[in-house]
């Protein structure tokens, strides 16, 4: 089980990003208030640009091993967690506190994001640049907030 350590959003595309103590998820939607939220979404849209997460151990690991600084909000991922393997995600359902989501794809880092950070990031963050997810309900994501997949959630509960 992790939990979230740290929430941004971006008003806009490029706009700088902003951290939030806690954030309004809408399913179908996206984060209120970020920019993925008010732009509009195709017929063929699947949900994996409502919520993105990133491990704060793999920023860590990447200042580590690479000597490489990125501050949370850095990557642009809505949500930075700890303890969970986001990877193991894909594919599966599961919950940031009261929302549920479902792991569509690795987010992988792009061109666009290294131009933003300044720093070769392509090579030292390659699959483990965080996860796209799709909100398949809504509610509030908290700082805090435990962050389970569902095969877990029935332990978690019996706590």
């Amino acid at each position: 089980m992790g939990h979230v350590e740290h929430i941004h959003i971006a008003p806009a595309e490029g706009a700088p990003v902003q951290s939030v103590s806690e954030i309004e998820a809408v399913a179908g939607v996206g984060l209120i208030g970020d920019r993925y939220a008010t732009s509009e979404h195709g017929d063929d849209y699947d949900g994996g640009q409502d919520l993105t997460l990133v491990e704060a151990e793999a920023l860590e690991r990447l200042a580590a091993e690479d000597g490489i600084q990125l501050e949370p909000g850095a990557t642009r991922r809505n949500v930075t967690t700890r303890g969970i393997s986001l990877n193991d995600l894909v594919g599966k359902t599961f919950s940031v506190g009261g929302v549920m989501a479902r792991g569509i794809e690795l987010c992988e880092p792009c061109n666009h994001l290294q131009s933003m950070v300044g720093r070769p990031i392509l090579r030292p963050l390659a699959h483990r640049a965080g996860l796209r997810a799709q909100l398949l309900s809504s509610g509030f994501i908290r700082v805090g907030d435990s962050v389970v997949p569902v095969s877990d959630q029935a332990e978690v509960e019996a706590r």
